[in-house]
């Protein structure tokens, strides 16, 4: 074998394992549900790209509706069914629409400073998420449903909820805030938790399976 086939090979069987090793840690990656939207700005594309790699070099798999996971049913279904096959939820709330109150149904018109909303179904999957008892973890950008839902003040856990001020703060400033470092570093451990749990009750309900045949 002449030095330029020794090359060649040596390089196909650096390819092949490094693709193999890709494979293995995919597989021992814990899924988890990204919930965000599909209508970003490139600031906001930018920062979720971020997001992504913080959990992925957790050794954690995001999944998101439509993006990574679809099924062939109503909205709802489909998010209960990803709600139910997770180990965990990140929520990241970015900016959507700006709202100014004109009118009322009731009582007096209030202030009719614009405000921040962010997709309604960052309302939804958290909510969802909660009910069944995944861990959460929530990201807002600045002024983002600030007085609205779940993402209004005193609703969720302070130690749960993290607001990245976009209009000040480079990616690198926020990822590098013992905000995030503690919560995302608190949140990815429960992950943990929560699979080695749910693995250990699956273990002994085929034991006894076993047994029982």
């Amino acid at each position: 074998m002449s030095i330029n086939e020794h090359s060649s090979l040596c390089k196909d069987i650096a390819k092949i394992e490094s693709a193999h090793q890709e494979c293995i840690d995919r597989a021992y990656r814990i899924p988890i549900f990204l919930s965000t939207t599909t209508h970003l700005n490139d600031n906001q594309q930018q920062f979720l790209n971020r997001i992504i790699l913080e959990i992925e070099n957790a050794l954690l798999f995001p999944r998101t509706l439509p993006l990574s996971e679809s099924y062939p049913e109503s909205i709802l279904t489909d998010i209960r069914r990803l709600v139910s096959s997770s180990y965990g939820m990140l929520a990241v709330n970015l900016r959507r629409f700006v709202i100014q109150t004109v009118d009322v149904n009731a009582g007096p018109l209030p202030p009719s400073t614009p405000f921040w909303t962010g997709s309604v179904y960052s309302q939804v999957e958290p909510s969802m998420a909660f009910q069944f008892g995944l861990p959460l973890l929530l990201v807002r950008e600045e002024d983002t449903d600030a007085n609205n839902g779940i993402w209004a003040g005193g609703i969720a856990p302070l130690n749960l909820f993290i607001v990245w001020h976009s209009e000040t703060q480079t990616e690198d400033q926020f990822f590098n805030t013992p905000e995030w470092r503690s919560a995302f570093a608190n949140w990815s451990a429960q992950e943990e938790m929560l699979f080695i749990y749910r693995q250990s009750l699956s273990s002994s309900t085929d034991v006894n399976d076993n047994l029982i045949l």
